[in-house]
């Protein structure tokens, strides 16, 4: 069942601790305006405080996932308007959220569709995504993370190349690279993700959220900073109910019953 409280948004309830969200402005292929950039703030709002959401799946249609950013809302706005602009509180607010986020892709996943993709923590496409970041081609670039977490998760090389020539790669070379961790017949990217996010679900919601922070530092520390700070979360986790869960229940062989304490 969908939440109609949003207007580009369908909002499933949580099911087994899993909620979907899709992005729904079709007649647009899904492009990213302020507003819909603001539903998906609000919603992740909705979904951080509510304990039955344990993972969120993220997706589109199957055209596209989204196929960039608003040009025409772009247009309108000159330097002073990029620098006030909203949108970067609703980025701040995605890049902030707490719980694994699964990305599934079809179709075009293009300029602020591929940035808002990369904010994912897994990312499964369909064989006919296309992931890039055209920006060059209107004279920008990348404005929302395209120029840093590309390179990141693609290396210095494809990631410049990505962004300089402004052509899209496919899911082969996206999966090559480690854009992505799966690729998938388009009618099946949906379900794929749900079935992983259901797998993550079952987990403690402790551990993984530890988990998924302890992962994220990783990528912007140095290896001794990431050391330390997955040791601190280790041993946070140690003095948890759920970690003498998991143990008993591998002792018992028996599968454990979390319960986030």
């Amino acid at each position: 069942m969908s939440n109609n409280a949003y207007e580009m948004l369908n909002v499933a309830e949580p099911v087994d601790g899993v909620q979907q969200i899709q992005l729904d402005r079709p007649e647009a292929l899904n492009a990213l305006t302020t507003a819909l950039l603001g539903e998906l703030s609000r919603a992740l709002d909705v979904a951080e405080a509510n304990s039955h959401v344990k993972v969120v799946v993220l997706t589109g249609s199957i055209r596209a996932f989204a196929a960039g950013a608003d040009v025409k809302e772009m247009a309108e706005r000159d330097l002073v308007g990029i620098v006030n602009d909203p949108r970067q509180q609703s980025w701040q607010r995605i890049t902030q959220f707490s719980k694994p986020i699964v990305a599934a892709i079809n179709g075009y996943c293009l300029g602020g569709g591929c940035e808002l993709a990369m904010h994912a923590d897994i990312l499964i496409a369909g064989t006919d995504a296309k992931f890039g970041q055209p920006e060059i081609n209107l004279g920008i670039i990348p404005g929302a993370g395209g120029t840093q977490r590309l390179v990141r998760a693609v290396g210095k090389s494809l990631g410049m190349q990505m962004v300089l020539t402004g052509q899209p790669i496919n899911a082969e070379q996206a999966k090559s690279a480690g854009l992505i961790s799966e690729i998938t017949q388009p009618e099946l990217t949906l379900p794929r993700a749900m079935e992983v996010a259901s797998q993550i679900a079952q987990k403690s919601a402790l551990a993984v959220r530890l988990a998924k922070e302890c992962v994220l530092k990783g990528m912007d520390t140095d290896l001794a900073t990431g050391l330390r700070f997955e040791r601190h979360a280790f041993t946070v986790l140690s003095g948890t109910k759920d970690r003498d869960e998991g143990i008993a229940a591998f002792l018992e062989k028996r599968k454990p019953t979390f319960t986030g304490q």
